[in-house]
């Protein structure tokens, strides 16, 4: 706990209650102009310090000045204004001269603090000017006395600390905005990035375990339904499903694995699933029924390990959506092609228009397309999905050979179907 001292304390109280700081001032400069008024400098004759006593007009003016200091944070410039004329009437009327310019140089530097610039020269020159010249035209010493000079440094000190004062504490504002300001974009960014971190967790998990489920759900409904009358094929059915749901756990288990970890994680034990695992995966749709044929155009093209990902991932997507959506009788489309600094990849099938009731987004379907359509902007490509005329469904996807940055504005048009 940090220890606050008496000072610190008494300046929070001050802050807290202006008004109080005020009339302490005002009492204050009232003393000193009363201790001031009693001394003169000259003395008689020209010599030395002697008492004097000021007159009934010069104690109205300093009682009336120093009051008014009270108002200076409330009408600022109506109580430099009101100091002023009590100090130009002192200085033409009374004789010996009292200190009552003295008010005047609080009220200027009030105002210097509170005001801008250009009003502080402005307020700051006419008040130094009608001071200082009244006292030396009309006044009742010589005109190069120290005290005519004295209210000459005297106000510009005042306008020079004042404005020094508002520089400072609007440098302090600035800085403390500044601050704030900056923990704000901190704080923005750091939910940024959790929304970004959440929504590829949910893409990667998608991928992950959406094929498998598929195949698993195909699989488990041709087993049902042959296994009274062909139980060899519901027993490879099962087996095929046995195997679709090892292998989802198996990536399940992985992806957890690296979300759980607090460090670095671990380097893979296989590969991160490519172009060069197509094969497998059309295997697995062959063995769940659906018919797969495939063209390759890339001349064994090395693609960058996201892009190839990415690739992967578009083909296992749209086939799964061809096995969920198309019906038992469609077939599929595989090309992967290679045209100049791309590789484009293109998914078709035969099935029926999907719509409403079969996974389109009008029936709030899933997030499939979407998540394709994400990964591929990811990378600097284009995805566009929808259906095709006469029938069917098109999914076509351009991916950069070399990484690009991501687009400002995305790329590709909105998806047509969600898996």
């Amino acid at each position: 706990m940090t220890n606050v001292t008496p000072l610190q304390r008494a300046r929070r109280h001050l802050r807290a209650h202006p008004l109080a700081l005020d009339v302490a001032l005002a009492a204050a400069v009232l003393l000193c102009m009363l201790a001031a008024s009693f001394v003169d400098p000259h003395g008689q004759d020209g010599g030395g310090w002697t008492a004097r006593t000021p007159d009934g007009l010069s104690l109205v003016l300093m009682v009336l000045g120093a009051a008014a200091l009270v108002l200076r944070r409330r009408a600022p410039m109506k109580v430099l204004a009101f100091t002023g004329v009590a100090s130009v009437v002192e200085s033409v009327t009374a004789d010996p001269r009292t200190p009552v310019a003295m008010s005047a140089v609080i009220a200027l530097y009030t105002v210097a603090s509170t005001t801008d610039r250009p009003t502080t020269w402005r307020v700051g020159l006419l008040t130094m000017t009608v001071l200082t010249g009244s006292a030396m035209l009309a006044g009742s010493l010589p005109w190069y006395a120290q005290e005519n000079l004295g209210i000459f440094a005297w106000t510009g000190m005042a306008a020079t600390a004042g404005d020094a004062v508002r520089s400072r504490r609007g440098f302090i504002d600035a800085m403390r905005e500044r601050a704030e300001r900056a923990e704000r974009t901190r704080e923005e960014e750091a939910r940024r990035r959790v929304a970004e971190e959440r929504l590829r967790i949910a893409r990667d998990l998608h991928d992950v375990v959406a094929h498998h489920i598929a195949l698993v759900n195909v699989q488990a409904g041709v087993a049902a339904h042959i296994m009274d009358k062909r139980p060899d094929q519901a027993k490879e059915a099962l087996a095929h499903v046995r195997e679709a749901s090892r292998s989802a756990l198996n990536e399940l288990r992985a992806t957890v694995g690296l979300l759980r970890q607090s460090g670095d994680p671990e380097a893979p034990t296989e590969p991160a699933p490519g172009l060069h695992r197509l094969d497998e995966l059309v295997g697995t749709f062959h063995s769940a029924g659906l018919q797969v044929e495939v063209a390759r155009a890339d001349q064994d093209t090395t693609l960058p390990a996201a892009i190839d990902l990415a690739a992967y991932r578009v083909i296992q997507e749209a086939l799964t959506n061809v096995q969920k959506h198309a019906g038992a009788e469609a077939k599929a489309e595989v090309s992967v092609v290679r045209v100049g600094p791309n590789i484009e990849i293109t998914v078709l099938d035969n099935g029926p228009g999907r719509g409403v009731g079969q996974g389109g987004p009008e029936e709030g379907g899933g997030h499939g397309l979407l998540g394709m359509r994400e990964r591929v902007t990811a990378v600097g490509g284009g995805c566009t999905a929808g259906p095709r005329y006469g029938g069917g469904f098109r999914v076509h996807a351009i991916l950069p050979v070399q990484s690009r940055p991501r687009p400002a504005d995305g790329a590709g048009t909105p998806v047509q179907r969600t898996a």
